[in-house]
């Protein structure tokens, strides 16, 4: 009987999640090609909840998860598994005074790791950044999702490739190429795959999740919202914008402070520059300072009650 190791996580919806048309949509397309027997691949740029949805499908499937995070130093052992030690076993026997017996034997110990976990047990892999993974590391997953086998090392010492169970299925994301500690992933890899681009979510969405996250009010969740996405329309030539996270920040911090720290010294505006002006070039930096004036001189409504 299978016992559930203690690497594979229950996912479950969170309290906080939010599902609006958009994510709906989002949710039934992945789930519609994970049906039809096919890997999905959410990518697009960092903070804009990719994982967050990932966890969600894992959860709408119903199956026990595994999570696997990329990593450059990945090989291949570090997803199917590997000898960790050995179990060295020595036996004396003196039992006749004038005769000594000696026996020594040593056996290597293997342990599966999380995609061979997966595989045997029909389990849902999340594979979170699996581009920050050098390409060669990830080859083995060629013939996974291709073929449905698993090739295993000799040193395992059973069978040499593991039949994938039909359950399993697996959820890939990933960063654009041009982040920092990205690869480019193999061409036959993405073509075993169904990629969604992912970008910023619509305003709905947004303000729905901001007020889920940080307690605010609808109205001062839109608030918020809107100064980010007025910020993010600024600095659209730059690499780096504020994604939903900085919603979420800066809602969390204004539920915190209260709203007295909107008209303090300007001490809020301090906070939405430190939040929203990373990576912003020289040249745009007047152009976010103005966008938050307007967004501090113009009046809240009435106070509302947080929750």
């Amino acid at each position: 009987m299978y016992e559930q190791p203690a690497t594979v996580l229950s996912t479950q919806p969170g309290a906080d999640f939010v599902e609006t048309p958009y994510i709906r949509d989002l949710t039934n397309r992945a789930l519609d090609y994970i049906k039809a027997g096919f890997p999905v691949h959410f990518s697009g740029p960092a903070g804009i909840g990719k994982t967050t949805l990932a966890l969600h499908i894992a959860g709408r499937i119903g199956r026990p998860t595994v999570l696997i995070c990329g990593d450059h130093e990945f090989n291949s052992s570090d997803l199917v598994g590997g000898l960790v030690g050995y179990h060295k076993k020595f036996m004396k026997d003196n039992f006749i005074r004038s005769v000594l017996k000696t026996d020594e034997s040593m056996t290597s110990h293997w342990v599966d790791n999380r995609l061979t976990t997966a595989c045997q047990h029909g389990l849902t892999l999340i594979y979170d950044e699996f581009t920050r993974s050098r390409p060669e590391a990830n080859n083995v997953l060629l013939s996974v999702l291709a073929e449905r086998l698993l090739p295993l090392p000799t040193a395992r010492g059973s069978e040499d490739y593991l039949k994938v169970h039909p359950d399993f299925t697996a959820v890939f994301t990933s960063n654009p190429e041009e982040y920092a500690g990205v690869y480019r992933s193999q061409d036959a890899l993405r073509d075993r795959m169904v990629t969604i681009e992912l970008g910023n979510f619509d305003e709905e969405t947004e303000v729905a999740i901001t007020q889920a996250r940080s307690g605010l009010s609808p109205d001062d969740s839109r608030r918020i919202v809107s100064l980010v996405r007025k910020v993010r329309r600024t600095k659209s030539k730059s690499q780096l914008t504020p994604t939903v996270r900085g919603c979420i920040v800066l809602g969390r911090i204004l539920n915190l402070k209260g709203r007295a720290a909107l008209y303090a010294n300007n001490g809020f505006k301090q906070i939405c520059l430190d939040v929203l002006m990373t990576g912003v070039p020289g040249k745009d930096r007047k152009k976010v300072s103005q966008v938050i004036d307007e967004f501090l001189a113009a009046p809240f409504p009435a106070e509302a009650n947080y929750v």
